[in-house]
Order: structure tokens, then sequence, then C-alpha cells
């Protein structure tokens, strides 16, 4: 497998929002800033000092790069940190506390990536909310594992393939930057009119 082969692991992130998305992302090169991305950008610029410190008893690194042979996973980490012999990822979001699955998908994959780096089992890992000042607990359990695997896959056939998946109007389309280029909606309507015509 070379350098090539591996797949971001924010496109797990991307591919769990929106497969369109992720496509116009990766495959067809196209990213539009919009007031969240924007957030999202500074607060990973901040979040992205490469060092290490110590808290109380917990070790933390930031901005490495994690990477995964068995996986053919590639990208960086917000912060990795380590107490009482335990490692675990902690991703940074720009928004509120909540429950989202492309997050979970993303430690997840930080996790197999920190496993396959280090031979140790990650049991958990964390997800910062900017907004809230919050950290959401992500376990990483067997059935979080087998969705970031399939995501794996889905995401490699897509970037091999090219295939672009049809846009779908869901309310994740609200916040979408590419929402313009797109335009679910309107696929839609065309859709319904071919199909009475």
């Amino acid at each position: 497998m070379t350098d090539n082969d591996f797949i971001p692991i924010a496109a797990l992130n991307q591919y769990a929002y929106c497969p369109h998305r992720c496509w116009r992302m990766f495959c067809a090169g196209e990213f539009i800033d919009n007031q969240y991305t924007l957030e999202g950008t500074g607060l990973h610029a901040r979040v992205h000092t490469l060092g290490t410190n110590h808290r109380q008893d917990t070790w933390q690194v930031r901005a490495i790069w994690l990477k995964s042979d068995r996986y053919g996973l590639i990208g960086k980490s917000d912060l990795i940190e380590e107490t009482d012999g335990q490692l675990y990822p902690i991703e940074y979001k720009r928004g509120q506390r909540g429950d989202f699955d492309n997050d979970a998908l993303q430690v997840c994959a930080q996790a197999l990536c920190l496993e396959d780096m280090t031979g140790k089992p990650i049991a958990q890992g964390y997800v910062y909310y900017a907004h809230s000042h919050q950290r959401q607990l992500v376990p990483i359990t067997p059935e979080l594992r087998a969705d970031a695997i399939a995501t794996i896959q889905a995401v490699r056939t897509l970037l091999t393939t090219g295939t672009m998946p049809l846009p779908v109007y869901t309310k994740r389309c609200r916040g979408c930057s590419l929402y313009r280029q797109c335009l679910p909606q309107a696929s839609n309507k065309v859709n319904r009119y071919r199909e009475s015509a």
C-alpha cells in the first residue's frame, strides 16, 4: 500500500455526514468555507500547536500524525492523552455537545490507528465541543468498530470508483458549506418530474 492509497481519517467523518459531500471534497476537490467551517478551521489552528505537556497525572501530545497500515488510514490527531498507561484520542469540534455519529466514527478511526501504532487496545476516546466546553465520552465498542470498518470500506470504494452518490436532502444540509453546489432539494424535484413524465 502506498501513501496515496491511505484514506484520510477526516473522510470518514465527511462520509458519515453525507456521502455526496465526501465525494465533492475528496473526489471532485470542491470545498467552500462558510461560518461553521471557518470556526472549525480557527479552532484547529489553535489546537494544532505541536507539543507535549503534563496536566496533573495526564500526559498530552497535540497534532501528531496517526497511521494504520492495517486499515489504510492516515490523519492528524487533535490531542492524544495518556493516563495510567491508557491512551485515548480527543477530537475537537466547534459546536455543542450532542449525539453526532460522524464525530464518533472519526474518534474510532483515530483509536484504530493508535492501536495499530502502539499495539495497545484503546477502550475510549472523546469529542471536545468548543462551544459548550465539554468532552463527550466515545466508548470504542465492537459496534462502533464495525461501523468504522464498514465506513472505511465505503470511502475506499468511493475514492477508487469516483462514482458520485446522489445528493439526499436532510436537516444536515442547512449547515453544509457545499449546499449551493449540490442543491439536494432541486435534485429531488428533477427526479420526481422525470418519474411523473
